[in-house]
């Protein structure tokens, strides 16, 4: 059994998440949760420590290359979890997935061409829509028994025919939601009718609860294909967020090569540390992933318990 429960002190380790708390909120790391941002407290697998300490140990830091047995262990990963047969040759590798974003709205839009998103949803979403000079279009999720839920009628009368991309967030960032097969088949009959390309923000995929399914795009809606562009990485999954690599996957050559030219043009050599890690987690993480979801399970009925015998907490 994994221990969760070892308390580790991250005050001073350059942590954004406690070193920042202070400056951007007032409230002392030593006083306060820091349960403001997507990264977790938890040690990442031992196979991930051990890469590291097997690249200290060899002491020389090069450029990253040689891409084949990282490939091998992401497609192995997404066959046996996701059910789904990745070809290295639909795979980008990124600086992160947000960087990842910027590229992609460069490369299939101008400025002041329409980005649609369905909100409340990652604030970087915004954020990076918004530097790029493209036209943020929010369609509000509602609410239904708890879940939100896509209000496609309502959006469709917001278009003006400028819109050029939906970025969607699946699993949803921040509601937790996992998509019904249902739902993402309706979005993807949406986005080909409004000559939309569809980008899916999966970063999640794998932090699931027991009992819960997620369905990646590909396998749920492959009639999408042509206009897809998946958004993958084990980053939130293992807990290696600071390595920054982001998997962007294309399956149509027209648009992968589009990619790619904006990719050359902010430069494509990964982080080697980054990409090892990644690899160790992919062959060697699986336990650990497991034993976390259950442990994350448990947190979260002691949460919820707690939070409603809170007068008014359940309203």
């Amino acid at each position: 059994m994994i221990n969760f429960d070892e308390e580790i002190d991250r005050v001073g380790t350059n942590s954004s998440k406690h070193d920042t708390i202070q400056e951007l909120y007032g409230i002392s790391p030593r006083d306060g949760l820091a349960m403001w941002t997507a990264d977790m407290d938890f040690r990442s697998p031992e196979c991930v420590i051990e890469s590291l300490k097997k690249q200290i140990d060899h002491g020389i830091f090069g450029y990253f290359g040689d891409y084949s047995k990282y490939y091998e262990a992401l497609i192995e990963w997404y066959l046996k979890r996701h059910n789904w047969k990745i070809e290295p040759r639909w795979v980008s590798v990124t600086h992160g997935l947000v960087a990842a974003i910027g590229i992609i709205i460069r490369a299939f839009s101008n400025p002041g061409d329409g980005v649609i998103i369905f909100s409340p949803v990652y604030h970087s979403f915004k954020k990076i829509i918004k530097a790029n000079n493209r036209n943020l279009i929010e369609s509000p999720l509602l609410k239904n028994s708890g879940q939100y839920k896509m209000n496609l009628r309502d959006l469709e009368k917001k278009l003006s025919g400028k819109e050029k991309i939906l970025l969607f967030c699946s699993p949803h960032n921040p509601g937790g939601k996992t998509w019904s097969k249902k739902e993402l088949i309706k979005l993807a009959s949406f986005c080909k009718s409004n000559n939309l390309l569809l980008v899916s923000d999966e970063i999640h995929n794998d932090l699931i609860y027991p009992g819960e399914k997620h369905l990646t795009y590909p396998v749920a809606a492959p009639e999408i294909l042509d206009r897809l562009i998946l958004l993958v990485s084990s980053s939130k999954t293992f807990n290696l967020a600071g390595g920054l690599m982001g998997n962007v996957i294309i399956q149509n050559p027209q648009l992968r090569k589009a990619f790619n030219k904006a990719h050359a043009a902010t430069g494509t050599t990964p982080n080697r540390f980054g990409m090892q890690i990644a690899e160790s987690a992919y062959r060697g993480g699986e336990t650990w992933l497991d034993e976390l979801m259950v442990y994350l399970n448990k947190n979260r009925k002691l949460f919820d318990d707690a939070i409603n015998k809170i007068p008014g907490g359940n309203s």
